[in-house]
């Protein structure tokens, strides 16, 4: 573990793997609500190779896939 990392667990009770997740989720929840972007460009412009790979993180981190969720915040 570098400095940062333990600094920031130390600090936050959180790893850097965990803030960057939240980040990510945080953003993309962002983007389904502020944007007409289809999932696959939301996902594309999140850094995922696949939109598959972002469904699947999504669902994972959520509990729900990001389809559901913008139908949710119309």
């Amino acid at each position: 573990m570098d400095y940062f990392s333990i600094i920031l667990y130390k600090i936050t009770g959180k790893s850097t793997t965990t803030h960057i997740t939240e980040r990510i989720i945080a953003e993309a929840k962002a983007l389904l609500q502020h944007t007409d972007w289809n999932i696959a460009e939301i996902a594309y412009a999140l850094g995922f190779e696949y939109p598959t790979y972002f469904n699947n993180f999504f669902k994972r981190q959520t509990g729900t896939n990001p389809k559901s969720l913008r139908q949710e915040m119309v």
